[in-house]
């Protein structure tokens, strides 16, 4: 079992539980031991893309954590929290009624790259502990602000519920590093009112979509059904937006042996190395030089999904 399983994640569990909760599918349904990992956190409190890697899948987690992420959102305007979501305590009000119309003339102010302040209630480190630690504590935690890019941000939705609180819903396509809480918070302030987030939704997290995802309990009626193959997407499809490679054996043989390749026509970058439809490693071309990036030990009798 080499490859993706797309999990439509619930809200009310971290995403470390979902890796805990796909492996015990796997065994439920009698499937051989295999690594298992995550490709980006997702707080309990959202729902959605949660790309888990399984086997050498696990080795380009990590790429994920720097690919783009879009989410679906809802900002309650009029009243915000220490956590700047509805799990908070609530700081502070606001009576300032703000039109769906006003919304959609702000949003502007926040595309292309920003400064943005992560919330005190983040898993970032300040002097070696967990800023929501000392947050929790009743520290004053100030956390430097850091350069993300807002690279689409759509009004959807707008109501009210009172005189006092208005919603608002929006999509974000946002760098690695965004946090949506902050962008609420920032939000809000540009409407000249506070706010916190009382939705969100991940619904693309790198190359993957919810098109792609399945829940939790399809998983395991799927692994105990011994079908979970048909949910499985390749290694590859954590990589299709780099080029594909092909070697020959020989070239191949000589990768895995950690060996440089000379004399290769490709343009420089990375590329998705391959022998056959065999995944062979992650590779780095320059200057007609191929060195391996991260190597994957798959052989032709491998279980990836074609």
């Amino acid at each position: 079992m080499h490859g993706w399983l797309i999990l439509d994640k619930p809200v009310g569990i971290g995403s470390t539980e979902a890796v805990s909760a796909v492996k015990r599918a796997l065994r439920a349904g009698g499937y051989a031991k295999v690594k298992v990992g995550h490709g980006g956190t997702l707080d309990p409190l959202a729902s959605g893309v949660l790309p888990i890697a399984l086997g050498e899948a696990t080795k380009l987690a990590g790429r994920l954590l720097d690919s783009d992420k879009v989410y679906a959102f809802t900002i309650c305007l009029g009243e915000t929290t220490d956590t700047l979501d509805a799990e908070g305590s609530v700081t502070a009000r606001s009576d300032t009624f703000v039109e769906g119309a006003k919304v959609e003339d702000v949003l502007v102010e926040f595309l292309g790259p920003i400064e943005q302040a992560p919330p005190a209630f983040s898993a970032l480190k300040v002097d070696g502990k967990r800023a929501y630690d000392l947050a929790r504590a009743g520290a004053d935690v100030v956390l430097a602000t850091r350069s993300v890019t807002i690279h689409d941000l759509t009004y959807v939705a707008w109501w009210n519920e009172g005189a006092d609180r208005q919603f608002v819903t929006l999509e974000a396509h946002v760098s690695k590093g965004t946090y949506i809480r902050s962008l609420a918070r920032d939000v809000a302030l540009a409407l000249g009112t506070v706010g916190h987030v009382t939705y969100l939704r991940r619904t693309r997290a790198g190359p993957f979509g919810l098109a792609h995802a399945i829940s939790l309990d399809k998983l395991r009626e799927a692994a105990k059904a011994r079908e979970l193959e048909h949910h499985l997407l390749p290694l590859r499809a954590g990589l299709d937006d780099i080029p594909a490679l092909s070697l020959t054996p020989d070239q191949a043989g000589a990768l895995r042996q950690g060996r440089v390749l000379a004399g290769i026509t490709a343009d420089d970058g990375l590329h998705f190395a391959l022998l056959d439809d065999v995944p062979v490693a992650l590779v780095a071309v320059r200057d007609r030089e191929v060195r391996v990036e991260r190597g994957f030990n798959l052989s032709t009798m491998s279980q990836e999904p074609s």
